[in-house]
């Protein structure tokens, strides 16, 4: 049976689930208070980033991240593996991917390595309520054999990290209901065979879920639907299926309808930072379709034709910035570069996410109601 709830340590979350990212203990540009206020019932935060610029100690002494945050809300922890890409197999940090883990050189005379093993440990100092495994991003450009390699390297981190979670879950005795939920990541790239392979292979050394890993989008600059079927249709029923990154509204809905029901995305804080919020077209919260052919359009604040506009920015949104300031106060935010610009606009995006997963809700409802 599919799942209907994300449990976190402080109740129980109705999915389908939205987290934004709060990669290093933070959404940017807003706080705690913030981020409750726009009912969003849960965040993820980074491994790799936390585990090189906090450190376990202060982890320790409050008990968690959630507690560092004061934060009432659910927590995801992500493994590490994406960034290991973007700032090693991209270049930007001189290092290399091994068997054993991640090796990389943060400052000349220093070198660090993540493993699956102390990826599990860090997340389990984290005390969040899932624990995501290392795995070896399948870069897009990868031809099968490539492909295959980072595929089985991920099947063998995935197998050491579940390990490691039994130990540490066995010498804190940590019951069962109490335990976090373990999320294995697939890889393979562009080759369907290669991701149903990885898929079932994970299934077999057992988690809670699996997520949707590497990168999303075609050569062709489509959302890669096909790899998301592949997961989808040889997982059980019971598992929790997690587009990992995927944030674009469109899409989300898509895959929503396919099974997933986790996702996250640096979309709506990014953008709300940039000046790029996201508007219902729609009149009202009630009138608001997710499933019709176009469910959102941009407002872009610094168009001069908003300078005078006292409409708020949607009918469709209930957030502070659309129930209290108009169009015109937000762009003459922006124009004058004020930190609230970017706080009232992030909110914004924050309630549009947390609406779309509201009406998917609705919808899951209805259809087990008939």
């Amino acid at each position: 049976m599919a799942r209907k709830y994300f449990k976190s340590k402080n109740g129980d979350i109705p999915l389908p689930v939205f987290f934004p990212d709060a990669t290093r203990a933070v959404v940017r540009s807003i706080d705690t208070t913030d981020l409750e206020s726009t009912k969003t019932p849960g965040i993820l935060v980074n491994t790799f980033h936390l585990w090189q610029g906090l450190g376990k100690d202060v982890l320790k002494k409050f008990g968690g991240i959630r507690e560092l945050m004061d934060y009432k809300g659910g927590v995801i922890s992500d493994s590490g593996g994406f960034q290991v890409m973007s700032v090693i197999k991209s270049g930007q940090l001189k290092g290399k991917i091994t068997n054993e883990g991640a090796v990389f050189y943060p400052s000349q005379n220093k070198k660090k390595i993540l493993t699956p093993e102390k990826s599990i440990e860090f997340q389990m100092t984290l005390n969040t309520d899932m624990v995501v495994v290392l795995d070896d991003f399948t870069d897009p450009k990868s031809n099968y054999d490539e492909a295959k390699i980072s595929v089985e390297r991920t099947i063998d981190w995935a197998r050491r990290s579940k390990k490691e979670f039994d130990k540490i879950c066995r010498i804190k005795h940590i019951a069962k209901s109490k335990q976090p939920y373990l999320l294995g990541v697939v890889q393979g790239g562009k080759f369907q065979d290669l991701r149903e392979y990885c898929t079932k292979e994970l299934v077999k050394i057992g988690f809670d879920g699996l997520g949707y890993g590497g990168w999303p989008i075609t050569e062709d600059g489509n959302f890669d639907y096909e790899s998301a079927k592949s997961i989808a249709n040889n997982v059980p029923p019971d598992y929790f299926l997690y587009g990992l990154g995927v944030g674009k509204p469109d899409e989300i809905v898509e895959c929503f309808k396919l099974g997933f029901n986790i996702f996250d995305c640096v979309l709506p804080t990014r953008d709300g930072r940039h000046g790029r919020l996201y508007v219902y077209n729609a009149n009202s919260l009630k009138g608001i379709d997710v499933f019709a052919p176009k469910i959102y359009s941009f407002f872009t604040p610094s168009k001069e034709v908003y300078y005078k506009d006292s409409s708020p920015v949607s009918l469709a949104c209930d957030c502070l910035l659309c129930t209290r300031y108009s169009r015109a106060y937000l762009a003459h935010l922006f124009k004058i570069g004020d930190f609230t610009a970017g706080r009232l606009a992030t909110i914004h995006n924050l309630r549009f996410y947390s609406i779309l997963m509201e009406k998917l809700r609705s919808h899951l409802s209805l259809d087990i109601s008939r």
